[in-house]
């Protein structure tokens, strides 16, 4: 079952839900819009011969900061990661991400498959961006970008996110650039 507007709202009075900087205008009748932050992450395709996740090879990447007023050009076929400015979570409420309809209807993606925040997991989403347009698609740094949905759940969860969690609130660490590291050698 998903949370109402009221819901959401009593559940962020009583601290069910964290959402840091809480804005009563973004909330719709079942869901959370959030805001688009200032960091991109993008494959670096030219030292990227192949991905193969088995194997533990993943794309190089570089790191890009786009200023509040100025443009992210997200161009056809492209899939960047962004992240959202809010930080959100609960121990109590499952998180779903969605595209918003405005922006999916320009061949915006917002998610490609990991679209759910499990109970215990409190942190800024990472995006899976993607642009299914034939055009170059605009992003800017604190347009609405998706919307976070609520769910109760049946029982509670024996294996907290906290607990048993793969990525830490900091879950961008994990596709930054590796940096180079000095030698110890001389």
């Amino acid at each position: 079952m998903y949370l109402s507007d009221h819901d959401i709202k009593q559940a962020v009075k009583d601290g069910t839900i964290t959402i840091r900087d809480f804005d009563p205008k973004r909330l719709g009748s079942v869901s959370y819009d959030v805001i688009l932050d200032n960091d991109f992450i993008v494959t670096d395709v030219h030292n990227t011969p192949v991905i193969d996740p088995v194997k533990k090879i993943f794309p190089q990447t570089k790191e890009h900061h786009v200023k509040d007023g100025d443009a992210f050009y997200l161009f056809p076929g492209e899939t960047v990661l962004g992240k959202v400015r809010d930080f959100v979570g609960s121990d109590t409420y499952l998180i779903q991400i969605s595209g918003k309809s405005s922006l999916a209807r320009v061949g915006l993606v917002v998610h490609n498959t990991a679209g759910l925040i499990n109970p215990g997991h409190f942190l800024n989403l990472t995006l899976e961006l993607s642009n299914i347009n034939r055009v170059p698609l605009v992003l800017r740094p604190g347009m609405q970008i998706a919307q976070f949905v609520f769910s109760t759940l049946t029982s509670s969860v024996e294996n907290n996110y906290k607990k048993v969690g793969r990525f830490s609130k900091d879950n961008w660490a994990h596709f930054k650039p590796a940096k180079k590291r000095k030698s110890s050698k001389k």
